[in-house]
């Protein structure tokens, strides 16, 4: 059997498909072009209105990149005194941190870590072997400092 008998005519049809797609490439690319020119416009300026001058707020600016407000640095904390605050016992580590044992107004002692907040708006700043800084921030300048009372000789 022989292979152009079976498929008659098949020879014939080839041109005919590659004269449709030409057809059709030469049909859409007429089109693009008549759609092009007919979308085209004349140009039309722009009426811009004068850039004025920009202002600036520099506190909202130094807020949003993460300064704080003049208040908030520098923190008013009433006046404490070292007799409100009575160290009873530490527990000081070489390395930065430990813990405070520290009575406030003659209340019952509670344990108190390195950074914490007392009443009367203090923070426990440092804690040493026989004594506790407090200030009004971790990083501040310390307002009090306390220690542990001296323990009496004992009778030998």
């Amino acid at each position: 059997m022989d292979s152009s008998s079976a498929r008659p005519g098949a020879g014939r049809r080839a041109p005919a498909w590659v004269a449709v797609l030409l057809w059709m490439a030469a049909g859409l690319s007429a089109g693009y072009w008549v759609l092009l020119a007919a979308g085209r416009s004349p140009l039309t300026p722009l009426s811009l209105a004068a850039p004025s001058a920009l202002e600036v707020d520099t506190a909202s600016v130094a807020r949003v990149l993460g300064a704080r407000p003049e208040a908030a640095q520098a923190p008013v904390v009433p006046v404490a005194t070292a007799t409100q605050y009575s160290l009873s016992g530490v527990v000081a580590t070489n390395a930065p941190g430990g813990a405070a044992l520290i009575a406030v107004n003659g209340q019952l002692p509670r344990p108190y870590r390195v950074g914490a907040s007392l009443e009367g708006g203090l923070v426990l700043q440092a804690v040493t072997r026989r004594s506790a800084r407090l200030g009004a921030s971790v990083d501040g300048p310390t307002t009090v400092e306390l220690s542990l009372p001296e323990n009496p000789a004992a009778p030998s």
